[in-house]
């Protein structure tokens, strides 16, 4: 995804960001350990939980915030931050902003 795709997101790609954002995470293994600690999951039930959209969702939110974390995922993917928020609002429902 490029940042002059901003004005439009499908939920699969919503979807596809927030697996690639939960994969970042786990390779921080200190910021995994935080979000599961905010989460209340645990390693054993994060596979279906990762299944919902809802946790999907939670995953961006976590990105969303954390500032540093945030733009150093955003920095990596070669996305515009703001991606990270449409793709919050396209799973929420909201696609169109």
């Amino acid at each position: 995804m490029r940042s002059d795709r901003l004005n439009r997101m499908t939920k699969d790609e919503a979807e596809r960001l927030s697996i690639e954002a939960l994969s970042f995470l786990a390779g921080r293994p200190e910021e995994l350990g935080r979000f599961f600690a905010l989460s209340g999951l645990d390693p054993r039930s994060l596979r279906e939980a990762a299944l919902d959209s809802g946790f999907l969702g939670g995953v961006l939110d976590f990105l969303l915030g954390g500032e540093e974390l945030l733009l150093v995922f955003s920095e990596e993917k070669c996305l515009d931050p703001a991606t990270i928020s449409l793709a919050r609002q396209c799973l929420a429902g909201n696609p169109d902003r």
